[in-house]
Protein backbone atom coordinates (compact mmCIF):
# COMPACT_ATOMS: atom_id res chain seq x y z
CA UNK A 1 0.00 0.00 0.00
CA UNK A 2 2.60 2.35 0.53
CA UNK A 3 3.91 2.51 -2.79
CA UNK A 4 0.47 3.33 -4.26
CA UNK A 5 0.25 6.27 -1.69
CA UNK A 6 3.96 7.70 -2.55
CA UNK A 7 3.09 7.66 -6.37
CA UNK A 8 -0.38 9.51 -5.88
CA UNK A 9 1.28 11.94 -4.10
CA UNK A 10 4.49 12.53 -6.42
CA UNK A 11 1.68 12.89 -9.51
CA UNK A 12 -0.04 15.40 -7.56
CA UNK A 13 3.29 17.43 -6.79
CA UNK A 14 4.29 16.93 -10.45
CA UNK A 15 0.47 17.93 -11.43
CA UNK A 16 0.77 21.70 -9.08
CA UNK A 17 4.03 21.83 -10.17
CA UNK A 18 3.01 22.00 -14.28
CA UNK A 19 -0.18 24.10 -13.47
CA UNK A 20 2.29 26.59 -11.55
CA UNK A 21 5.48 26.95 -13.98
CA UNK A 22 4.48 30.49 -15.95
CA UNK A 23 5.12 30.09 -19.41
CA UNK A 24 5.83 34.05 -19.98
CA UNK A 25 7.40 36.31 -17.31
CA UNK A 26 5.13 37.62 -15.05
CA UNK A 27 4.28 41.39 -15.39
CA UNK A 28 5.79 43.05 -12.62
CA UNK A 29 3.07 45.00 -10.84
CA UNK A 30 3.01 49.01 -10.67
CA UNK A 31 1.45 51.27 -8.81
CA UNK A 32 -1.37 53.42 -10.06
CA UNK A 33 -0.81 56.61 -11.03
CA UNK A 34 -1.85 59.53 -8.86
CA UNK A 35 -4.48 61.70 -10.20
CA UNK A 36 -5.71 64.94 -8.33
CA UNK A 37 -9.65 63.96 -7.19
CA UNK A 38 -12.12 66.29 -9.36
CA UNK A 39 -12.98 69.78 -7.86
CA UNK A 40 -16.60 70.41 -7.35
CA UNK A 41 -17.31 73.81 -8.80
CA UNK A 42 -17.50 76.88 -5.69
CA UNK A 43 -20.71 77.08 -5.15
CA UNK A 44 -21.72 80.94 -5.22
CA UNK A 45 -23.47 81.20 -1.43
CA UNK A 46 -25.19 85.21 -2.94
CA UNK A 47 -26.15 83.82 -6.10
CA UNK A 48 -29.76 83.43 -5.01
CA UNK A 49 -29.88 86.73 -3.66
CA UNK A 50 -28.45 88.32 -6.58
CA UNK A 51 -31.39 86.40 -8.83
CA UNK A 52 -33.90 87.55 -6.15
CA UNK A 53 -32.46 91.26 -6.91
CA UNK A 54 -32.81 90.59 -10.44
CA UNK A 55 -36.38 89.14 -10.61
CA UNK A 56 -38.05 91.71 -7.70
CA UNK A 57 -35.49 94.88 -8.03
CA UNK A 58 -35.35 95.36 -11.40
CA UNK A 59 -37.60 92.87 -13.81
CA UNK A 60 -40.38 93.62 -11.71
CA UNK A 61 -39.87 97.47 -11.97
CA UNK A 62 -39.84 97.07 -16.18
CA UNK A 63 -36.09 96.29 -17.35
CA UNK A 64 -36.27 93.88 -19.85
CA UNK A 65 -33.00 93.84 -21.77
CA UNK A 66 -32.34 89.95 -21.86
CA UNK A 67 -28.21 91.27 -21.76
CA UNK A 68 -29.02 93.49 -18.74
CA UNK A 69 -30.86 91.25 -16.54
CA UNK A 70 -28.19 88.31 -17.51
CA UNK A 71 -25.67 90.70 -16.80
CA UNK A 72 -27.15 91.62 -13.41
CA UNK A 73 -26.95 88.31 -12.22
CA UNK A 74 -23.30 86.82 -13.60
CA UNK A 75 -21.70 90.08 -11.55
CA UNK A 76 -20.93 89.24 -8.48
CA UNK A 77 -21.67 92.63 -6.73
CA UNK A 78 -20.66 91.88 -3.04
CA UNK A 79 -17.47 92.00 -4.54
CA UNK A 80 -17.70 95.69 -4.98
CA UNK A 81 -19.00 96.89 -1.71
CA UNK A 82 -17.00 97.24 1.43
CA UNK A 83 -17.06 94.88 4.17
CA UNK A 84 -19.03 96.69 6.30
CA UNK A 85 -21.83 96.68 3.91
CA UNK A 86 -21.38 93.08 2.48
CA UNK A 87 -24.89 92.47 4.16
CA UNK A 88 -26.79 94.74 2.25
CA UNK A 89 -24.62 93.92 -1.53
CA UNK A 90 -28.13 93.61 -2.55
CA UNK A 91 -30.07 95.88 -0.85
CA UNK A 92 -32.51 98.01 -2.55
CA UNK A 93 -30.68 101.41 -2.32
CA UNK A 94 -27.04 102.61 -2.98
CA UNK A 95 -24.08 102.21 -0.64
CA UNK A 96 -21.53 104.00 0.64
CA UNK A 97 -17.86 103.21 -0.93
CA UNK A 98 -15.76 105.71 0.83
CA UNK A 99 -14.35 109.69 -0.36
CA UNK A 100 -18.06 110.75 -0.27
CA UNK A 101 -18.94 108.38 -3.34
CA UNK A 102 -22.09 105.90 -3.86
CA UNK A 103 -22.24 102.19 -5.26
CA UNK A 104 -25.43 103.26 -7.16
CA UNK A 105 -29.02 100.96 -6.21
CA UNK A 106 -29.11 98.10 -8.53
CA UNK A 107 -32.09 98.75 -10.47
CA UNK A 108 -30.59 102.58 -11.45
CA UNK A 109 -27.53 100.65 -12.62
CA UNK A 110 -29.90 97.83 -14.85
CA UNK A 111 -31.97 101.44 -15.99
CA UNK A 112 -29.03 103.24 -17.13
CA UNK A 113 -27.05 100.78 -18.77
CA UNK A 114 -30.33 99.37 -20.54
CA UNK A 115 -30.97 102.87 -21.54
CA UNK A 116 -27.27 103.12 -22.98
CA UNK A 117 -28.39 100.20 -25.69
CA UNK A 118 -25.05 99.00 -25.54
CA UNK A 119 -24.64 96.11 -28.29
CA UNK A 120 -21.91 93.35 -28.25
CA UNK A 121 -18.23 94.70 -30.06
CA UNK A 122 -19.15 98.35 -29.57
CA UNK A 123 -16.89 100.98 -27.20
CA UNK A 124 -18.16 102.21 -24.40
CA UNK A 125 -17.04 105.08 -21.96
CA UNK A 126 -17.70 105.14 -18.45
CA UNK A 127 -17.27 108.71 -16.52
CA UNK A 128 -17.14 107.76 -12.89
CA UNK A 129 -15.56 104.22 -12.05
CA UNK A 130 -15.91 103.98 -8.27
CA UNK A 131 -16.40 100.75 -7.04
CA UNK A 132 -16.30 99.33 -10.40
CA UNK A 133 -19.50 97.51 -10.63
CA UNK A 134 -20.86 99.54 -13.54
CA UNK A 135 -18.12 98.75 -15.48
CA UNK A 136 -18.27 95.21 -14.65
CA UNK A 137 -21.83 95.41 -15.70
CA UNK A 138 -20.60 96.80 -19.16
CA UNK A 139 -18.08 94.32 -19.83
CA UNK A 140 -20.77 91.34 -19.53
CA UNK A 141 -22.27 93.04 -22.63
CA UNK A 142 -19.03 94.51 -24.72
CA UNK A 143 -15.24 93.71 -25.01
CA UNK A 144 -14.09 97.36 -25.16
CA UNK A 145 -15.30 99.05 -21.92
CA UNK A 146 -13.15 102.48 -20.82
CA UNK A 147 -13.58 103.61 -17.35
CA UNK A 148 -12.37 106.97 -15.99
CA UNK A 149 -11.81 107.79 -12.14
CA UNK A 150 -10.87 111.12 -10.33
CA UNK A 151 -10.28 109.75 -7.15
CA UNK A 152 -7.04 108.04 -6.99
CA UNK A 153 -7.84 105.69 -4.55
CA UNK A 154 -11.52 104.62 -6.11
CA UNK A 155 -8.85 104.33 -9.61
CA UNK A 156 -6.93 101.99 -7.71
CA UNK A 157 -9.16 100.07 -5.80
CA UNK A 158 -11.22 99.35 -8.99
CA UNK A 159 -8.51 98.38 -10.68
CA UNK A 160 -7.45 95.77 -7.98
CA UNK A 161 -10.79 94.19 -7.90
CA UNK A 162 -11.12 94.05 -11.65
CA UNK A 163 -7.97 92.05 -11.98
CA UNK A 164 -8.67 89.98 -8.63
CA UNK A 165 -12.03 89.14 -10.60
CA UNK A 166 -10.77 88.62 -13.72
CA UNK A 167 -12.24 91.67 -15.89
CA UNK A 168 -9.69 91.85 -18.43
CA UNK A 169 -11.16 93.72 -21.12
CA UNK A 170 -11.74 97.21 -18.87
CA UNK A 171 -9.21 99.65 -19.37
CA UNK A 172 -9.29 101.77 -16.80
CA UNK A 173 -7.74 105.68 -16.37
CA UNK A 174 -7.10 108.31 -13.23
CA UNK A 175 -8.39 111.50 -14.48
CA UNK A 176 -10.78 114.51 -14.46
CA UNK A 177 -13.81 112.57 -16.29
CA UNK A 178 -15.52 115.59 -17.76
CA UNK A 179 -13.02 115.55 -20.42
CA UNK A 180 -13.67 112.22 -21.67
CA UNK A 181 -10.81 110.10 -23.23
CA UNK A 182 -9.52 111.53 -26.75
CA UNK A 183 -7.42 109.19 -27.08
CA UNK A 184 -9.55 105.89 -27.46
CA UNK A 185 -12.67 108.39 -29.07
CA UNK A 186 -15.41 107.56 -30.79
CA UNK A 187 -17.41 106.19 -28.18
CA UNK A 188 -20.68 104.09 -29.46
CA UNK A 189 -21.54 104.57 -26.02
CA UNK A 190 -20.89 106.59 -23.01
CA UNK A 191 -22.12 106.95 -19.31
CA UNK A 192 -21.51 109.15 -16.63
CA UNK A 193 -22.20 108.13 -13.19
CA UNK A 194 -22.16 111.26 -10.81
CA UNK A 195 -24.28 114.21 -11.80
CA UNK A 196 -22.51 117.61 -13.58
CA UNK A 197 -24.69 120.98 -13.39
CA UNK A 198 -24.61 120.70 -17.59
CA UNK A 199 -23.75 118.07 -20.26
CA UNK A 200 -19.91 118.47 -20.57
CA UNK A 201 -19.25 119.02 -24.37
CA UNK A 202 -15.82 117.07 -24.33
CA UNK A 203 -18.31 113.93 -23.63
CA UNK A 204 -20.98 114.99 -27.03
CA UNK A 205 -17.86 115.67 -28.89
CA UNK A 206 -16.45 112.47 -28.15
CA UNK A 207 -19.99 110.04 -29.27
CA UNK A 208 -19.43 108.20 -32.34
CA UNK A 209 -22.31 108.94 -35.21
CA UNK A 210 -25.56 107.37 -33.71
CA UNK A 211 -23.77 106.80 -30.11
CA UNK A 212 -25.91 107.41 -27.27
CA UNK A 213 -24.96 108.96 -23.91
CA UNK A 214 -26.86 108.04 -20.64
CA UNK A 215 -26.20 110.80 -18.13
CA UNK A 216 -28.02 112.87 -14.92
CA UNK A 217 -28.12 116.48 -14.73
CA UNK A 218 -28.97 118.84 -12.22
CA UNK A 219 -26.96 121.06 -9.29
CA UNK A 220 -25.54 118.98 -6.20
CA UNK A 221 -28.18 118.61 -3.57
CA UNK A 222 -30.81 119.86 -5.84
CA UNK A 223 -33.25 118.48 -8.88
CA UNK A 224 -31.25 116.07 -11.05
CA UNK A 225 -32.92 114.57 -14.05
CA UNK A 226 -31.86 111.51 -16.14
CA UNK A 227 -31.05 111.88 -19.96
CA UNK A 228 -30.34 110.37 -22.90
CA UNK A 229 -28.73 111.91 -25.64
CA UNK A 230 -28.18 110.50 -28.88
CA UNK A 231 -25.84 111.98 -31.97
CA UNK A 232 -27.62 111.68 -35.07
CA UNK A 233 -25.13 113.90 -37.46
CA UNK A 234 -24.92 117.10 -36.24
CA UNK A 235 -28.10 117.03 -34.39
CA UNK A 236 -28.15 115.95 -30.75
CA UNK A 237 -31.73 114.25 -29.34
CA UNK A 238 -32.38 114.20 -25.48
CA UNK A 239 -34.44 112.78 -23.63
CA UNK A 240 -35.81 113.21 -19.65
CA UNK A 241 -36.40 109.85 -17.89
CA UNK A 242 -37.18 111.88 -14.90
CA UNK A 243 -35.87 112.38 -11.78
CA UNK A 244 -32.63 110.99 -9.97
CA UNK A 245 -30.44 111.90 -7.51
CA UNK A 246 -26.39 111.00 -7.99
CA UNK A 247 -23.23 112.35 -5.98
CA UNK A 248 -22.14 115.55 -7.76
CA UNK A 249 -19.78 115.10 -10.89
CA UNK A 250 -16.00 115.75 -8.90
CA UNK A 251 -13.72 117.85 -11.15
CA UNK A 252 -10.00 118.58 -10.42
CA UNK A 253 -9.67 122.50 -9.69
Amino acid sequence: MKPQWLWLYVCLAGLVLVQCTPTEPLPIPTAAPETAPPTAPTEDPYLARRQAMVKYQIEGRGVSDPAVLAAMVAVPRHEFVLPEYLDQAYADHPLPIGYGQTISQPYIVALMTELLDLQPGEKVLEIGTGSGYQAAILAQITDQVYTIEIIPELATRARKTFDRLGYTTITTKQADGYWGWEEFAPFDAIIVTAAPDHVPQPLVNQLADRGRMVIPIGPPGGYQSLWVLERQGEEILRTNWGGVRFVPLTRSE
